[in-house]
């Protein structure tokens, strides 16, 4: 399965996405700090980073921009509570697969997540 770098600001969110991708097989690294999970990106392989909008230091558009970087094949979701159409196209635009808003829907993360790893 799918090595899977979550980035939220908070924790307990991270710890969600992780708990209902596990169960599909995936292994998941959550983070929230933008740091260390540039830090982990370099020196592992991801297969998908999931990322909040709203982090603590950098918006997540920010992030995905620095990440396509470091790992230009890198594929991506984006998620918000506070969705917009002009972060939506900006995301895209970088080469995010899919937008998500939260609360999380189960069933949704994880149609997404097969959908952006089977693309």
């Amino acid at each position: 399965m799918a090595n899977i770098l979550v980035l939220d600001d908070v924790l307990d969110a991270a710890i969600l996405i992780k708990r209902i991708l596990q169960k599909k097989g995936h292994q998941v690294f959550p983070f929230t700090e933008e740091e260390k999970a540039f830090e982990y990106l370099r020196a592992n392989t991801i297969d998908l980073a999931i990322l909040d909008i709203k982090l603590k230091k950098m918006s997540g558009v920010e992030v995905l921009e620095e990440m396509k970087k470091i790992a230009p094949t890198l594929r991506a979701i984006m998620l918000t509570g506070y969705p917009t159409l002009e972060t939506a196209r900006e995301s895209l635009n970088l080469g995010a697969g899919e937008y998500c808003v939260k609360p999380i829907d189960k069933e949704e993360l994880e149609e997404k997540v097969a959908n952006v790893l089977s693309a």
